[in-house]
């Protein structure tokens, strides 16, 4: 891996990391303006607990050495949860500024995923 890669994957990942551990900690705590959002976009209260949850399992994940299986699957959960939030936005109608959060998050799970070490990836059994 180049020093260029790694740098890339590491600035990516770190603020990858922040940005879901921010987020997730704001849903874990449901403070009103986020429970006033997720009702707007038209899901229950308690999915930000389970959002919350898994967003910091998924940081604690991508951030420990070894486990690439494991670090996969939080990669996965990261697209996917973000690639829902940007069509929970589109469908409800949110302005740009309201998508840019999980367009920005969703950008630095593909650059992370993307350019992480030999030693992040699992290896294909043929």
């Amino acid at each position: 891996m180049t020093k260029r890669n790694k740098i890339i994957y590491w600035i990516s990942t770190l603020w990858l990391a922040l940005g879901m551990l921010s987020t997730g900690i704001v849903q874990l705590l449901r403070v009103k303006e986020d429970i006033d959002f997720i009702l707007r976009l038209g899901y229950p209260v308690y999915f930000l607990t389970i959002l919350g949850i898994w967003k910091i399992l998924g940081v604690i994940a991508v951030l420990v050495p070894k486990y690439p299986l494991v670090k996969e699957w939080a990669y996965a959960g990261f697209f996917f949860a973000m690639t829902g939030a940007l069509f929970s936005h589109i469908a409800s109608g949110s302005s740009m500024s309201e998508m840019f959060p999980s367009l920005l998050l969703l950008v630095l799970t593909t650059v992370s995923w993307y350019f992480r070490p030999a030693d992040r990836k699992t290896v294909s059994q043929n």
